[in-house]
């Protein structure tokens, strides 16, 4: 896995699927707020005039030459849980993105966030 300040450096390029197929730009990177490791990706995707943030997992991302492939599909990443390309993802809203890749969830002992925005 890369650095969390590394990948904030790919902002703007490409994000593809395992098969090279463009999903859109990366936005912003958010970290598993227990162990400050690269988590989630808000990739923008949509209509020029209905543009969203939708998240995809970064577990298995490579970098290449202006891109960052990962290993879900274009489709599954648009359909996932999305925000406005200003908004926040509410965190009555976290157990919904991590359920639409089938991957467990659990807030903070204290209730706390899982993902942090970075």
């Amino acid at each position: 896995m890369f650095e969390a300040s590394d990948i904030r450096e790919w902002r703007g390029h490409d994000v593809v699927d395992a098969d090279g197929h463009k999903i859109g730009a990366l936005e912003s990177v958010y970290v598993d707020t227990g162990s400050d490791e690269p988590a989630f990706a808000t990739v923008t995707v949509g209509l020029p005039t209905r543009r969203r943030l939708a998240f995809v997992p970064l577990a298995g991302a490579t970098v290449g030459p202006g891109y960052l492939k990962v290993v879900h599909s274009k489709d599954q990443v648009k359909k996932a849980p999305s925000i406005d390309t200003d908004g926040e993802l509410p965190a009555s809203e976290e157990a919904a993105v991590f359920a639409h890749y089938e991957l467990s969830y659990e807030p903070g002992s204290g209730g706390e966030r899982r993902l942090g925005r970075r």
